[in-house]
């Protein structure tokens, strides 16, 4: 049997990799491949339209100040086309209207995503008011509650984030109780009506329903729109659970 001989050096930085676990991590917080990665889902998360991997690259951009300096002129000139230049410029200025419940989950703090985020989201209106007691509030758990104070203290604070161009702030939204709720709903499968399943959620929570990610005992509604016949699905149908294929005849 051939030994397999794991690599010691980042390809992208050479820093000397170190194991967590049994995976091998870069620790350079500095390294440039994961700089990209994090612009990478930033834009994703944002949904800034034509800033891809390639693209990226090809403006130099290091960091999410980056993306918010440059003018149109700049980035036409980059990408040697005013249309495109113009069309990305765009979509990085529609970017900014985006709220604190879109913009935390783009940061990549490790356990902060969107269930977390609305989950702040009945608690505060504003960055400013995260504090340990205030997540413990919200449900979070201890180590995501870690991750967030630790890149508001280290990250949000000291590389100067606060100064990028975004309110911060979310709309608090009401606790909704079993009581009041119109029903509790988990979903399954690809989605026709909404682009992400986080999108749909947000939608679901505004409008009075509580969301549950697993199909639990207390769930009324499983929304499948793909039609397949999940395990999950099967499931739904042995619990006596409305199965629904239109998440917009809910709203």
């Amino acid at each position: 049997m051939t030994e397999i001989i794991p690599p010691t050096n980042c390809p992208a930085c050479n820093s000397v990799l170190e194991f967590v676990g049994d995976q091998l991590f870069c620790m350079n917080s500095s390294c440039s491949a994961k700089s990209a990665k994090r612009l990478e889902h930033f834009a994703k998360t944002l949904k800034i339209r034509g800033l891809g991997p390639s693209t990226i690259e090809r403006l130099g951009l290091d960091d999410y100040e980056d993306i918010y300096s440059l003018t149109q002129e700049e980035i036409s000139f980059l990408l040697d086309s005013e249309k495109l230049g113009t069309k990305l410029h765009n979509e990085i200025q529609k970017s900014k209207s985006v709220d604190l419940t879109t913009l935390l989950p783009a940061f990549s703090i490790p356990l902060i995503g969107s269930s977390a985020s609305n989950k702040l989201a009945k608690h505060i209106s504003s960055l400013s008011e995260i504090t340990p007691e205030i997540c413990s509030e919200a449900g979070l758990g201890p180590k995501a509650a870690s991750n967030l104070m630790d890149w508001l203290v280290n990250t949000f604070h000291f590389q100067g984030y606060y100064n990028l161009p975004f309110t911060f702030t979310c709309e608090k939204r009401a606790e909704v109780t079993n009581t009041d709720t119109k029903g509790t709903v988990c979903i399954t499968g690809k989605l026709k009506s909404y682009p992400t399943k986080a999108a749909a959620q947000q939608v679901l929570i505004k409008n009075g329903y509580l969301v549950k990610d697993n199909l639990t005992k207390d769930v009324t509604i499983l929304v499948n729109e793909s039609g397949v016949a999940s395990a999950k699905t099967k499931k739904a149908e042995q619990m006596g659970i409305t199965i629904n294929q239109n998440l917009k005849e809910l709203i």
